[in-house]
């Protein structure tokens, strides 16, 4: 078992930046791959970053691409999202999640029912 707790939503204008933290407990954190996922109202969850087990590779929705950056820092057990440029199109619930894999795994998932595991989601809200 892993527990995600995510942090650093918040309200901002268009054009701030916001750093979303997923601290992890439980399982060695680094036997994971990590997401980040968000979900509008009246929209499906859908993928906004991802990393591998080992931080080697990365993977962007195009929407965020270039203005989001997933990081992780496996002495701390924590996962980061910063978020850059944003847009009022960004507003939403941003939710982590983890995946088990093998040692020598350098996947990342892109779509929600890979994951095993979910935190509880931060707000995100981005005025014009």
């Amino acid at each position: 078992q892993v527990q995600l707790v995510e942090s650093g939503g918040g309200l901002v204008q268009a054009g701030g930046s916001l750093r979303l933290s997923c601290a992890a407990s439980g399982r060695t954190f680094s036997s994971y791959a990590m997401g980040w996922f968000r979900q509008a109202p009246g929209k499906e969850r859908e993928i906004v970053a991802g990393i591998s087990r080992s931080g080697g590779r990365t993977v962007y929705a195009d929407s965020v691409k270039g203005r989001f950056t997933i990081s992780r820092d496996d002495a701390k057990n924590t996962v980061y999202l910063q978020m850059t440029s944003l847009k009022p199109e960004d507003t939403a619930v941003y939710y982590c999640a983890a995946k088990g894999v093998g040692y020598y795994s350098e996947t990342y998932y892109t779509y929600t029912t890979a994951y095993d595991y979910w935190g509880q989601g931060t707000q995100v809200t981005v005025s014009s």
